[in-house]
């Protein structure tokens, strides 16, 4: 029984030194790591599902060793808990014995001021009290002990470096909790809203792009409210770099609607919730006339690719070419668009990209399919490109050449039916975001960084004075690395007797020695 406590306090005292912790912290930063490489389910499914799909051999290997879930993985959370514990059971003592030795006097003055790193001897005679005035007006913790005819003055002075270091390490502490509390009972989501009344947006999980919910929220816990965007307005250099985005919105929240501008790095604050304004692109509007002369509108976000806001995107129309006669379509009569959308056309036209992001001079390439979309196979399918396993199974096929339109102009079809751009809606892609951890990790980076500064400016140091009938001698003694301490000690000497020389200052070795 003895050697299983025996062990148990080993064990435990390893865990507990900094050493540990510093290998706990890095082998945490070495556990992120997948998870910032890696899609995670939490955040997009669909990337993990089709990193499934491409990596047949090595997805399944990773999916077991929940690479896909690094943050909630059994094995990260392990790491988490025992650098927790380990910074837990390393400050509690380390605070207790701070806190005693803060309320302790000073110690006793060593025997033999010589061998302190810096003393001096022989110095005319003081009072105790004045001795203690100059100490005491340097900010030096002081105690007074006579013997007979012998008074020795202790001081102490620079706590701030021990103080600054607990305060330190109790800042990461708080940041662990504070990023725990969040993850636990934090929410966020992303969302493309395109402007206008039909595009509105309200907080329910199946109307966001991306979502991830902290382990103790669930979809009810959600606040409710609606956002709509009114109008996006975007300003530009000359070389195209964007100076503003602003985007008017309305928002409904608790019944009542009111106004506010969103803008970057300038986030609307709900109740329950921050939406953040990311970006902005185009969405092309087409309408297309199948050939029974039925109309159909689309409005299809297309997706950025360079800092031009030349764009990618497809438009689909899975419902067109109904017999008004029989109620039935031919599933294989179903039209996409594939397109490039240009803001403004470059001068020079074999170049395909846009020559402004601000619409100067658009235009709207578009490449139509007609075949099996593949929106009625039940899988899960992207907005923003075609089904390649339909073309690749040949049931989706190119229809006729490409075209390019300007806004207003139509292009017509081999089977006679039309396409028209319309135009363009703006959109803007928002992160809507819930993190109650926000403030203690606020207020522990703040900490950490008081906690640095006075662990890097601190300097630990005592001084010590020894008054008998003949004479009086001083004696001083930094704890660890004080370059200044010398000059420190020669102006409290000069303050104590003004007319006294101070030796220099002797060997830092003999530090060890003095008992």
């Amino acid at each position: 029984m003895r050697w299983i406590v025996s062990v148990c306090r080993r064990a435990w005292r390893q865990l507990t030194s900094m050493r540990t912790a510093l290998v706990l912290l890095f082998l945490l930063a070495v556990a992120a790591i997948p998870g910032s490489v890696l899609p995670q389910r939490n955040v997009s499914p669909e990337k993990v599902r089709q990193y499934l799909q491409e990596n047949t051999e090595w997805g399944p290997t990773l999916d077991r060793f929940f690479f896909f879930d690094v943050y909630a993985s059994p094995w990260f959370s392990a790491i988490y808990l025992l650098l927790f514990t380990s910074l837990v059971g390393c400050l509690v003592p380390r605070f207790r014995g701070h806190f005693t030795a803060m309320l302790r006097k000073p110690p006793v003055a060593p025997a033999r001021f010589s061998r302190l790193p810096a003393f001096s001897g022989e110095l005319p005679v003081r009072s105790p009290d004045d001795v203690v005035a100059v100490l005491r007006r340097r900010r030096f913790r002081t105690v007074v002990r006579t013997d007979g005819d012998v008074t020795e003055i202790s001081a102490e002075k620079g706590y701030l470096k021990e103080t600054g270091n607990l305060v330190f390490h109790f800042a990461l502490l708080s940041l662990l909790l504070g990023v725990a509390f969040g993850s636990w009972f934090g929410w966020h989501g992303n969302r493309l809203l395109v402007e206008g009344d039909d595009f509105a947006f309200c907080n329910t999980l199946l109307n966001y792009d991306e979502h991830a919910l902290g382990a103790q929220v669930g979809e009810g816990d959600l606040p409710r409210f609606c956002v709509r965007m009114d109008k996006f307005a975007a300003t530009y250099l000359d070389n195209g770099q964007p100076v503003t985005y602003k985007a008017d919105v309305t928002v409904t929240q608790h019944g009542r609607s009111s106004r506010h501008v969103l803008q970057v790095n300038d986030p609307l604050r709900l109740d329950g919730a921050n939406v953040s304004l990311l970006g902005h692109g185009y969405a092309p509007i087409l309408r297309y006339t199948d050939k029974y002369g039925r109309t159909h509108e689309n409005v299809s976000a297309f997706l950025p690719k360079d800092g031009m806001l030349t764009s990618d995107g497809v438009a689909t129309f899975p419902d067109v070419n109904l017999n008004p006669d029989t109620g039935t379509r031919d599933e294989k009569s179903q039209i996409g668009f594939s397109g490039v959308y240009l803001p403004t056309l470059p001068s020079d036209p074999s170049v395909s990209s846009s020559a402004f992001p601000a619409e100067k001079d658009p235009r709207l390439m578009l490449q139509p399919y007609r075949g099996v979309l593949g929106f009625d196979a039940g899988a899960p399918l992207s907005v923003y490109t075609l089904d390649q396993r339909q073309i690749d199974a040949k049931r989706l096929s190119k229809f006729g050449d490409p075209f390019m339109l300007k806004p207003g102009e139509k292009g017509t079809l081999p089977d006679g039916t039309t396409v028209e751009f319309v135009g363009t809606a703006q959109w803007i892609s928002m992160s809507i975001r819930h993190d109650p951890g926000q403030p203690i990790v606020l207020v522990g980076a703040a900490a950490l960084l008081v906690g640095l500064l006075g662990s890097l400016t601190g300097k630990r140091r005592r001084v010590f004075f020894r008054i008998t009938p003949t004479g009086m001698s001083a004696g001083g003694l930094p704890r660890g690395d004080y370059p200044g301490f010398a000059e420190e000690f020669a102006s409290i000497v000069a303050a104590v007797a003004p007319a006294a020389q101070v030796p220099e200052q002797v060997a830092q070795t003999d530090v060890k020695e003095v008992v």
